[in-house]
């Protein structure tokens, strides 16, 4: 799938899709979902021919770049478009500047898909939003 991702402002159309997998879908309550970091995130949005598929948001926290909030839409799923969004993420780090490392937490059966793209587990499991999780890191 060829899709543009770009770091963008538009937050609510992130918004629109984030509660599309992760609210709708995955039954994260709304109030877990929006949280403060929306406000100092870097947001990332990738659009085919105009429509919003995925997008992903990156925290800044001293040299470690957060990778949180990664989602694309049931449709758009399959394709590439989520590993694409991982590298549109490190690049973006890159370009930044500041950041050594990426650090993200997985549901427990995307370890798989993250450890393909470069990123080691570690720590104890732990739930967010109701669903188990695990922290996974890797050099940007």
């Amino acid at each position: 799938m060829s899709a543009e991702i770009i770091r963008t402002d538009d937050f609510e159309t992130c918004l629109k899709l984030r509660f599309e997998v992760f609210v709708d879908e995955q039954g994260v309550p709304p109030e877990v979902e929006r949280d403060a970091y929306d406000e100092i995130a870097i947001h990332l949005l990738a659009r085919q021919d105009g429509e919003a598929l995925g997008t992903a948001r990156i925290l800044p926290n001293g040299d470690i770049g957060k990778i949180g909030r990664v989602c694309v839409i049931k449709r758009a799923r399959g394709k590439g478009l989520g590993a694409a969004l991982i590298r549109a993420a490190l690049d973006e780090m890159r370009a930044d500047g500041r950041f050594s490392r990426a650090a993200l937490g997985s549901q427990l059966y995307a370890i798989p898909f993250y450890e393909k793209l470069g990123f080691a587990a570690y720590g104890a499991e732990f739930e967010d939003g109701g669903i188990p999780h695990r922290m996974m890191e890797r050099k940007v």
